[in-house]
């Protein structure tokens, strides 16, 4: 997500899943062949496992991306072809590329051909009037075909145009079931749901029948469902960390940015969802959104906004009712 799931939203979101396969905002071919690299590339250890996802349609240059990304140790290279900003369709990427099937193939032939991660594409189930589940199997048909073996299937339409990427989000409605029956008809490739997933349970219900479901501004907005997600759908033997403990977590790594001369709103700006729907929120929010982009503000900043946040919503476990006192009792910290 474009101008959201940046590194400083990344290494929050570890601090609440290890396993939770991550994904960078779209960076374009342009901006990393000829931009600042080192600030769209770059990212953490501890960010692993971690996928870049490029935008862009002329094969070499995502060739050489792909390329440049396995140096900077990347887990996985995707091929955004689900985008519908104008200006994204401007520059003839993003979702307007599920109209050309054969040149998203050969984009990804040559990709697989400059890096040994895995090539995955990310899409729609049609665009404008090419919305027919023909046209969707055939494109996945043909891009199959190039080598790529897991598709991130959006399960909406977009337009084009007439639609903001805001509206193509919300408007045009959620087909799960042609997702499904892609699955169905190709059971050798991955098919990984993404759209309108709102929590970890959703999630796990699409594991019933897709191979991997990819939970977008719901893990932003409200971040803390991930908590469960090692325990839950990875299986661990681990106990899910509390908000307090999150935060905690995070902040070695927002004090090393502000040492760097990073603002502190550019990290905190990603935890403002933590406490949604929980006794203190508003406090949260508006403690961070009105002294954190201040000159100088650090983390006396983010210690004033937990002080007004309840102890009992801070220690509390996953699922605990929303105030209730945690007591520090063996049931409440095992795994």
């Amino acid at each position: 997500m474009m101008d959201w799931t940046d590194r400083h939203c990344r290494a929050f979101h570890r601090t609440l899943t290890r396993r939770t396969l991550l994904y960078t905002e779209m960076i374009t071919t342009g901006a990393v062949l000829h931009g600042d690299r080192e600030r769209h590339l770059s990212f953490g250890e501890a960010e692993h496992p971690v996928a870049l996802q490029l935008g862009g349609s002329d094969a070499a240059a995502l060739a050489e991306c792909a390329r440049i990304a396995t140096g900077y140790g990347y887990d996985e290279i995707n091929l955004n072809c689900g985008c519908p900003s104008d200006r994204v369709s401007s520059g003839s990427f993003g979702a307007c590329l599920m109209a050309s099937p054969d040149v998203v193939a050969r984009a990804v032939e040559a990709m697989r051909g400059a890096t040994t991660l895995p090539v995955t594409v990310k899409h729609r189930i049609g665009i404008d009037d090419l919305d027919s589940y023909e046209h969707l199997s055939g494109f996945v048909r043909t891009v199959a075909e190039a080598g790529c073996e897991t598709f991130i299937v959006h399960a909406r339409k977009a337009w084009l145009s007439g639609l903001s990427p805001k509206e193509n989000r919300e408007i045009p409605p959620l087909r799960r079931d042609v997702v499904r029956r892609l699955k169905a008809d190709f059971p050798g490739l991955t098919i990984v749901l993404n759209g309108g997933l709102l929590t970890l349970e959703d999630a796990q219900e699409t594991l019933a029948w897709a191979d991997g479901a990819m939970i977008g501004r719901a893990a932003y907005g409200t971040p803390y469902l991930l908590a469960t997600a090692d325990r839950d759908v990875f299986g661990d033997n681990v106990t899910p960390p509390t908000r307090r403990e999150a935060i905690e977590a995070f902040l070695p790594f927002v004090a090393a940015e502000l040492d760097g001369g990073q603002p502190l709103n550019r990290m905190m700006k990603h935890t403002l969802g933590l406490f949604a729907g929980q006794p203190g929120a508003r406090h949260w929010k508006r403690t961070l959104s009105e002294q954190g982009h201040q000159p100088g503000a650090g983390l006396e900043v983010v210690r004033a906004a937990l002080a007004g946040v309840p102890d009992g919503v801070l220690d509390a476990q996953p699922g605990t009712p929303c105030g209730q006192k945690i007591q520090p009792t063996a049931e409440a910290t095992s795994a």
